[in-house]
């Protein structure tokens, strides 16, 4: 059995990272009672009743509306995790979770916490089970979603597949049957082979920043904050084209369909 992060496959290194980060304190956003919070600061109690009910394109809302919301979730979670990769790049900072670095963890927990806000604000329904757990269909969304984040075409393809079956009303046991064993799985395990590839290249490399005391915090708290905004960024601007945002699309009648993931599946 491996016993350090160095030492498994990509697609490997990846979940064993995202579920340290879903292991943070903190790290899960409850849907409704973040709609509700942050959409009651500009529109009446029908409307986000609504929001809650359906989805805030559903209620009217529009992406212009909603971008302001967006953007104040990414600076507010831009700032807390580069206070924490300042602390964290400090020698004597935090350690390990497990066998992930803790700065690592906190880093994709922080990815983790600004894609659901996202998500929920651009129309996407609860991503945890019924219980309120992180399970398989949750570990496939998120790995998706990080890959739109993280510039995976494969990933970018798969999302707008499923924005539009969510869009359309799909039966959401045939979208979540299609994210765990359907054709749209291996999707997921490609999009989850080049987080870990990227992961490698990209965010374990800085661990260099810690070899400076407390000059090396800043560096790191510099870097995440260039990395982190970014990212968030990219998947605002990618969920806002989408159909499950569009205030025109949710108006029509819309039938139950069947999506095909054959298409997407050679995507590179």
């Amino acid at each position: 059995m491996a016993n350090s992060i160095e030492e498994v496959s990509y697609d490997g290194k990846f979940y064993m990272v995202l579920k340290a980060a879903m292991n943070v304190p903190g790290v899960q956003i409850k849907r409704s009672d973040f709609l509700r919070k942050e959409l009651s600061k500009y529109f009446d109690k029908p409307i986000v009743d609504l929001a809650i009910e359906k989805n805030p394109a559903s209620a009217g809302i529009s992406t212009d509306q909603i971008e302001k919301i967006a953007i104040s979730c990414i600076k507010y979670e831009t700032n807390k995790v580069t206070a924490i990769s300042v602390v964290t790049g400090i020698p004597g900072g935090f350690a390990m979770l497990g066998t992930v670095p803790a700065d690592t963890a906190q880093y994709f927990a922080h990815i983790v916490r600004i894609l659901q806000k996202l998500i929920y604000l651009y129309g996407w329904k609860e991503i945890y089970n019924s219980n309120g757990d992180f399970d398989d269909e949750t570990e496939s969304q998120l790995t998706l979603f990080i890959g739109v984040m993280f510039g995976v075409n494969a990933a970018n393809a798969a999302v707008a597949k499923l924005a539009h079956s969510a869009a359309l009303k799909v039966e959401k046991s045939l979208a979540n049957k299609a994210l765990t064993k359907g054709l749209i799985y291996p999707i997921v395990k490609k999009t989850a082979e080049r987080l870990g590839v990227k992961m490698t290249k990209e965010i374990f490399a800085k661990g260099v920043g810690k070899v400076v005391p407390v000059v090396g915090g800043a560096i790191s708290g510099g870097l995440t904050y260039l990395t982190f905004k970014p990212l968030a960024v990219r998947l605002k601007n990618y969920l806002k084209g989408l159909p499950t945002a569009d205030v025109n699309f949710c108006k029509q009648d819309k039938y139950y369909i069947d999506i095909e993931f054959d298409d997407i599946i050679d995507i590179e």
